[in-house]
């Protein structure tokens, strides 16, 4: 064949990439690794565990899976290192994640050779993308290590840090959560996953070569049992997870009520949205890109594809044509597009959703190509025409599988790009700035691309939102995961105030002015009865009777839910939002008298201890106010020719349990800052005090507060606690109580993987500013959304 035939026919030759380096090392080493701890490899006898070739199904090495002795063994060297690792300068830290950088850099084709070899993804992609971005990272947090001390001059390092990666990007994720972890200050036990251990251990040995202090690092193999192990050991600090939903439900679980700081990044069902307006070229290759890479085994895959009614057509039959030359095979062949599935376990699952999805009467369109005879192969595809909800439209496929659906307007794709329990990702594609911001905006997801699609940078945040997780990795959103605020001594463990909750009979009290003050609930800006239709008594320091107070149950929890949801518009305008809270301080202020009183009757401080609390509530109510249109985002440094965007949006619907300890101020230090950045409320006030909300009714309705911005449901905390937790409508809840309340409501949490901030069980000095209002407040509040946009030539 001459020259002109091939530019006729566009055929490849084979292009095969050598192994000859990556097999050496593997011989060399005998096939058979064991962990790595305290600076060096343990003995290899029990390795038991084949590490197969996904594409000929050649077993290219053994590993040892790690049970009790050897987990604690490796958290034992993590914690030994840790104090000496902490106190390094960010410079010395600095230094070591600069020497890995430079170390991957000189060995990049190594490492893109054994990573296509271990996972069965395509060398041009190894090569390209995988293990440049595994070097930026490193270059980066080495950036952030050194400005540590005046970045985060107020924060330290968490400790030992548990990590568990999977086997997708299995080095590119390794370095996404060692490089900040290290940066931090903090050492690591990291686990890979079983099928895809053997660049980890090249970084590994790469880490004995810089010198890098024993015990910084530990990697342990094994499968879920090993992972379980690091989970619930008690010596870790954090736990930062990527993989599957279901498996993140179960560590939040695992980690209720231990104190642990918890980052997940979890599954996904993205949408990709093609408008009538878009480049549908462009939009075709946005497809490659992010469904077949890496043979669709990305999280953050836009299996969704949303056309616009009027193109869907052209866009379908132009996608089957770009569909039927995605070359796939051997994934060291350099002319190979996709490579193979990572094991025999992962293609039965693809090939069990998609004989489920024919069985419900779905039609799936695969590319004609010739599959190799071994290896696990499986050719793209997509659903011309899925229902939303059909089981291959909301479960995530994890393979080169698209489904698509078409839509009328912006406000369907908005609707159907929504209709998922994930939020990870979104693509957008339209020639209209307008219509693509209008969308990027209204979808809920962490990650947003504008006419692009699967664009990472270790400077740009990345994260989900919903079941997708939370947490972010990447940039100063990611660094800041792995420290915490340095703070005083723990306050003392919650003793929550003795209140009898026993529904009032009709012969409690005996005054009959409790008749015309008996309180009710505050639900969507108006006084509710609660739905059982019962009271409960609130008595003063000396057991005297004050008052009744509603004793609310599910039914008005749910209500308060629902008023919430409707007031979504709240979100909308930040310097609204600032007046309205200086509304609220001008109205506290003028009934400030009133509240001093109360305080005192209620709780039995003294007058001027009554008045200092009024005044502190109305200095933080001027503080968050200051701060509503003031909590920016970011434009990051990343890619040439775009703009990064990293905006700050509420997390939703909030559920919060008041302390008992200076209930007015203790009520409004956890309400302000949540609807200051634009959430929504369902509080629950101190039920031993749960008078001092009454008088908040009136505060509000006379400070322009839209009904259903702030619900404030009375009655037993643990009780309404639950109620919240087990609520799919909630996304997120602070609650502040017992330590055994505390636990119950992150356990609960599990469900939806609301986002959950509790005290630990620890009391806390609401009237000291340092520890009772400030960034973190601001920061759980809030949650990140990152945009990509296009920008310049």
């Amino acid at each position: 064949m001459n020259i002109k035939d091939i530019m006729q026919t566009m055929d490849y030759g084979p292009a095969p990439e050598a192994t000859t380096d990556v097999v050496a090392w593997l011989e060399a080493r005998g096939r058979s690794f064991g962990h790595f701890i305290n600076g060096s490899f343990t003995d290899a006898k029990k390795a038991d565990i084949a590490v197969e070739n996904p594409a000929n199904g050649e077993v290219l090495a053994h590993i040892p899976a790690a049970g009790e002795d050897e987990v604690n063994a490796a958290v034992a060297a993590a914690a030994k290192a840790f104090p000496a690792w902490s106190k390094l300068s960010g410079f010395e830290r600095s230094r070591y994640l600069y020497a890995i950088a430079r170390q991957l850099q000189k060995r990049e084709r190594f490492f893109s050779v054994l990573e296509s070899l271990d996972n069965g993804k395509a060398i041009r992609e190894s090569r390209t993308a995988d293990i440049p971005l595994v070097i930026r990272h490193f270059y980066h947090h080495a950036g952030w290590a050194a400005a540590s001390e005046t970045e985060f001059a107020d924060h330290e390092a968490l400790g030992v840090c548990g990590q568990i990666i999977p086997w997708n990007f299995p080095l590119l994720m390794l370095a996404w959560k060692i490089a900040p972890a290290l940066a931090a200050g903090n050492t690591v036990v990291l686990k890979p996953a079983d099928l895809t251990p053997l660049t980890a251990i090249a970084f590994a040995e790469l880490l004995v070569e810089i010198g890098l202090p024993k015990g910084v690092v530990n990697i342990v193999h094994g499968g879920a049992e090993t992972g379980s192990l690091i989970v619930r050991h008690p010596d870790i600090a954090k736990i930062a997870f990527t993989g599957s939903t279901a498996v993140g439900r179960e560590i939040r679980r695992a980690t209720a009520g231990s104190g642990k700081k918890l980052s997940l990044e979890l599954g996904g069902k993205s949408p990709f949205i093609i408008c009538a307006d878009a480049d549908l070229d462009a939009a075709v290759e946005g497809v490659v890109d992010g469904v077949w890479f890496n043979q669709g085994e990305v999280c953050c895959a836009g299996s969704r594809l949303l056309v616009q009614e009027g193109i869907a057509d052209r866009f379908l039959a132009k996608l089957r044509e770009r569909m039927s030359h995605i070359r796939v095979g051997d994934p060291l062949d350099k002319t190979t597009d996709m490579g193979a599935i990572v094991s025999a376990g992962q293609k039965a699952r693809i090939e069990g959703l998609l004989q489920g999805a024919s069985a419900e009467g779905y039609q799936l369109e695969q590319a004609a190509c010739q599959l190799p005879e071994k290896g696990h192969y499986i050719a793209p595809g997509f659903f011309a025409e899925a229902d939303p909800a059909a089981t291959v439209s909301q479960v995530e496929i994890f393979g080169p599988i698209a489904v698509t659906t078409t839509f009328r307007t912006v406000d369907e794709a908005v609707e159907l790009a929504n209709n998922t329990a994930y939020g990870l990702s979104a693509s957008i594609w339209s020639e209209n700035i307008n219509a693509a911001t209008e969308l990027a905006a209204r979808v809920k997801a962490g990650v947003v691309w504008v006419n692009a699609t699967n664009m990472f940078d270790a400077n740009a945040p990345f994260g989900g939102m919903k079941e997708s997780g939370y947490g972010r990795e990447g940039a100063r959103e990611g660094m800041g995961g792995y420290l915490k605020r340095k703070a005083a001594k723990p306050g003392k463990p919650v003793k929550p105030s003795e209140t009898d909750f026993t529904a009032a009979t009709a012969t409690d009290g005996s005054s009959a002015d409790l008749v015309d003050r008996t309180m009710k609930n505050y639900v969507g800006g108006k006084q509710a009865r609660p739905d059982g239709g019962a009271s409960y008594i609130v008595r003063g320091p000396k057991g005297d009777v004050l008052g009744l107070a509603p004793l609310s149950n599910r039914k008005d929890v749910r209500n308060a839910v629902e008023a919430a949801l409707k007031a979504s518009s709240w979100a909308a305008n930040p310097h609204g939002r600032a007046q309205v809270i200086y509304f609220i301080a001008e109205n506290i202020s003028a009934r400030a008298d009133e509240l001093s009183a109360q305080l005192q009757t209620l709780t039995g401080v003294s007058k001027s201890q009554a008045e200092r609390e009024v005044r502190q509530t109305i200095e933080r109510c001027f503080y968050y106010a200051g701060l509503a249109d003031k909590d920016d985002g970011a434009i990051h440094a990343t890619k040439p020719r775009h703009l990064t965007l990293s905006l700050k949006e509420p997390v939703g619907v909030m559920g919060l349990l008041a302390p008992d300890e200076a209930p007015l101020l203790g009520l409004m230090s956890m309400i302000l800052p949540l609807i200051a950045t634009g959430n929504r409320v369902v509080a629950v006030p101190s039920g031993a005090h749960a008078l001092i909300a009454q008088p908040l009714f009136q505060v509000f309705d006379t400070s322009d507060l839209p009904g259903g911005v702030v619900n404030l449901v009375t009655g037993e905390r643990d009780v309404l606690a639950k109620t919240l937790g087990e609520h799919a409508a909630v996304d997120g809840i602070w609650y502040y109580g017992t330590a055994e309340g505390a636990a119950a409501v992150e356990t609960m949490s599990a469900g939806n993987l609301k986002q959950v901030w509790t005290n630990g069980g620890r009391l806390i000095d609401w009237s000291d500013d340092a520890a009772a209002r400030g960034r973190d407040f601001m920061d759980r509040a809030t949650q990140v959304k990152t945009i990509w946009v296009p920008y310049g030539a």
